[in-house]
């Protein structure tokens, strides 16, 4: 800044008021740099829908539709008489009704051709030797597996009944987690998960690219503004977007959808926060590299689509190939989702969140350290 004083100037210290001034033109720089972005992408009200709205429809979605899930209830047609099934009266009859819905009909060839429409899971009926039939179809994978299961548990109950003998072995199975626990605890901090790392790195790297193009970045340049300062300012932005993302998922979550908090649930908040400078070092990577808004948005579909399904935000990834589950380790999406859902819903602790923000510090000084090192204030 040019003094306008009249008094003699008075050569500057080492450690005085010049350097005073110089830190104050920094701190003014970077929070005039934040405040604008804020305001920017608060008029934008469409930045705004997909940022902080557009999460929340997937979440009040997949929250709604598994409110009411429960164990697959299978439609099940009975031919004729089966003795096996009709000799189930009281408690076991309506155990049986919870999971099955069956039908009886005396059609056999009709009723087959509904199971292979699909209008019934299965048909069950008696042969001439007593021999109880099944027939399924492989539509439903769970559902087949499900009715089986059911009537592989009834034929050899039966067979225990009709030998008199008591059970050699009993098995005793039981919920690790508490009991009231829902879909939803494991919904939302998977798609909490998807939504951070979306608003984190389409922020940063259409911010970026938006500035060099249109040249704010220029004019910047001109100005007393470091890389650092813009950097730094684009960092407070992604924070405060990252943090109103948690703050309506977990109201959303625990208001209409019953999500039950553990003690230790705080720590998403520092998990999140590494977890957004991670996800914001990509966005700024994204940015450097590309030329226009549209390479930059192609350029973060590409990385932020392939890590939400990789990453376990929408399914688990138990069933998938063993070199499918060692890519998803390097995706600091993984590390978020994991550590998310221990801290929220499986009562975990500190030492279960530390070893996740550790890696996401790292991840983000390594990728931001390349972005920096690629950053141009405009193009060539």
């Amino acid at each position: 800044m040019t003094s306008t004083s009249t008094e003699p100037k008075v050569p500057a210290q080492r450690g005085g008021s010049a350097g005073s001034a110089d830190g104050r033109e920094r701190v003014s720089a970077f929070w005039s740099l934040s405040r604008a972005m804020l305001l920017g992408m608060k008029r934008d009200r469409t930045a705004t829908f997909f940022i902080l709205l557009f999460p929340l429809v997937f979440l009040v979605f997949f929250g709604s539709v598994s409110k009411g899930s429960s164990s697959p209830h299978a439609k099940v047609a009975q031919v004729g008489a089966v003795k096996l099934f009709d000799s189930i009266q009281g408690d076991q009859r309506a155990g049986l009704d919870k999971v099955l819905s069956i039908t009886r009909t005396d059609d056999e060839a009709g009723t087959l051709e509904k199971v292979r429409k699909g209008d019934f899971d299965a048909m069950i009926e008696q042969g001439p030797d007593g021999k109880v039939e099944l027939r399924y179809t492989a539509a439903d994978q769970v559902k087949a597996g499900a009715v089986q299961g059911i009537l592989n548990s009834i034929v050899q109950s039966a067979n225990q009944a009709a030998t008199h003998q008591p059970a050699a072995y009993v098995l005793d199975s039981q919920q690790v987690e508490d009991q009231s626990l829902k879909p939803i605890q494991f919904l939302t901090p998977g798609l909490l998960g998807w939504a951070v790392a979306t608003g984190a790195v389409f922020g940063a790297s259409l911010t970026l690219v938006g500035w060099r193009k249109s040249k704010v970045l220029r004019r910047l340049r001109l100005a007393p503004v470091s890389a650092g300062a813009v950097v730094s300012s684009r960092i407070v932005v992604s924070l405060v977007t990252a943090f109103l993302q948690t703050t309506a998922f977990l109201i959303v979550a625990t208001s209409f959808f019953g999500l039950k908090l553990t003690g230790n649930w705080w720590l998403i908040l520092p998990l999140v926060g590494c977890a957004t400078l991670a996800f914001m070092s990509i966005g700024l990577l994204a940015g450097s590299v590309a030329k226009t808004e549209e390479a930059a948005n192609g350029i973060s579909q590409l990385i932020v689509l392939p890590m939400s399904f990789l990453s376990g935000s929408f399914f688990p990834l138990d069933g998938a190939p063993g070199w499918l589950k060692t890519v998803s380790q390097v995706m600091p999406l993984k590390h978020l989702v994991s550590a998310a859902q221990s801290v929220l819903t499986r009562g975990g602790g500190v030492m279960d969140a530390l070893p996740a923000m550790g890696g996401l510090l790292l991840f983000a000084a390594v990728f931001t350290g390349i972005a920096w090192k690629l950053f141009k204030w405009e193009d060539a």
